[in-house]
């Protein structure tokens, strides 16, 4: 089994340059079960976490009170509470994994003139001259409508570990995108 830093070279950005194993040329290695992300990130997270959790008690009596109906199986009520608990239940499931195996990065010891994780770049596209603003987010921030990209995705994979005048070229269907990086900051 790959790591990501096999797997994904551009992850370099995610690992510290000041870290003298990055500095002696080899990567830091991060397993698959490290999630990188921001504090505000694992608090949205947890927050998540407690409001469902708190749901669960609220769906189980509601479970219990269409039980009390009748016949289960021409009962609506009990299978839409009954299939809301199964998708809470995944939900949690799958934040407890997620905050069990979050790392908070330490932005101080990130290289700022490099683009790394939570790093918040400006980029002209090279086609029509216009000029976007990404913010490089772990797993969970992701929020394409507010410029928020994993740094994971094909395009946060393209920007890491470059710098400021640096072309950026993500891999696309309709072809290859190039992008020129105007500012990086933290």
């Amino acid at each position: 089994r790959r790591t990501p830093a096999q797997a994904l070279p551009g992850l370099r950005s995610f690992l510290c340059p000041t870290d003298p194993s990055f500095q002696a040329g080899r990567q830091r290695e991060v397993t698959m079960s490290t999630i990188p992300v921001t504090a505000e990130g694992k608090k949205r997270m947890q927050a998540e976490l407690d409001e469902l959790t708190a749901r669960v008690p609220g769906i189980a009596k509601a479970i219990e009170e269409a039980r009390e109906k009748g016949d289960l199986r021409e009962n609506a009520e009990y299978h839409a509470a009954r299939e809301e608990m199964g998708m809470i239940k995944a939900r949690i499931q799958e934040l407890k994994s997620k905050i069990s195996r979050s790392e908070i990065v330490d932005e101080s010891r990130i290289d700022p003139s490099r683009i790394a994780f939570g790093a918040t770049v400006k980029m002209q596209d090279m086609k029509d001259k216009s000029v976007d603003e990404w913010h490089l987010v772990g797993d969970g921030e992701d929020d394409a409508l507010d410029n928020k990209i994993l740094c994971m995705s094909p395009m946060g994979q393209a920007m890491l570990g470059k710098k400021v005048g640096e072309t950026v070229i993500v891999k696309a269907p309709v072809g290859d995108l190039k992008y020129k990086i105007q500012t990086i900051t933290y």
